[in-house]
C-alpha cells in the first residue's frame, strides 16, 4: 500500500485519528478483555447504545489498526472459517491510554454538561 500525501506530511496525526476515531476507541477498548471474533466484536461494540457499527465500518476500522500494527488478525485456515482479532502490545498500550481516557469522561460528564449549559445559556443571552 502506498504512502498518502496526508501520512507522508503529519503521521502522527493520522494514528491518533485512527486510534481515537469514533469506532476505534470502543475497538480498543473491547478487545482490552479478550480477543474477539467479527461478529462477537460488533455485537460487544453495539451494546454502548445508539446505533451499532456496520460490517464495513468495522471491516475498515479493523484493517486501519491491524495496519497501524495494533490489531493482529488470527484467521485459522478451518471450515468454517474462523476469524480472531486481538490487541498487539502495541496495541495494548494504545488501547490503556484510550481507556483512561474513555474513564475520565464518564467521572466528568456532569461537568462538562453544566459547561455546556453555561455557555449555550450564555450565547443565547447575547
Amino acid at each position: 500500500m502506498a504512502v498518502s500525501e496526508n501520512e507522508a506530511l503529519c503521521p502522527y496525526r493520522l494514528v491518533l485519528e485512527h486510534v481515537t476515531s469514533r469506532w476505534g476507541v470502543l475497538v480498543l477498548i473491547e478487545l482490552l478483555d479478550r480477543p474477539y471474533r467479527f461478529s462477537e466484536l460488533r455485537r460487544a461494540i453495539g451494546s454502548y447504545g445508539g446505533r451499532g457499527v456496520s460490517e464495513k465500518m468495522l471491516t475498515q476500522t479493523l484493517q486501519t489498526l491491524e495496519r497501524d500494527g495494533l490489531v493482529h488478525r488470527d484467521a485459522k485456515p478451518v471450515i468454517p472459517p474462523r476469524v480472531d482479532y486481538s490487541l498487539t502490545g502495541l496495541g495494548r498500550e494504545a488501547a490503556e491510554q484510550v481507556r483512561g481516557l474513555a474513564a475520565w469522561t464518564h467521572r466528568r460528564m456532569d461537568e462538562v454538561e453544566k459547561a455546556r449549559r453555561a455557555y449555550d445559556e450564555a450565547r443565547a443571552a447575547s
